[in-house]
């Protein structure tokens, strides 16, 4: 979670695995009919506190681009 702690938004920042980079990226939860951002106490509501409408979850992911390795000289075939 970020910030406050109120919002259901995790931050996952850019890793190495293996040979793969695992990029930043966000991933949050919110109200798919007004967008509104859910809070993790709000999650066993039937209707959307900023809407009022049945609470319908969806889930936001933003990925950031990562920079690639310079490649080392050799080429795939």
């Amino acid at each position: 979670m970020d910030g406050d702690n109120s919002s259901m938004k995790t931050v996952n920042e850019a890793k190495t695995v293996g040979d793969a980079i695992d990029p930043k990226h966000e991933i949050e939860v919110v109200c798919g009919n007004c967008g509104y951002d859910v809070d993790e106490t709000e999650l066993g509501a039937d209707t959307c506190l900023d809407c009022g409408n049945l609470l319908n979850l969806q889930q936001n992911t933003t990925i950031y681009a990562t920079t690639i390795p310079a490649a080392d000289g050799n080429t795939l075939v």
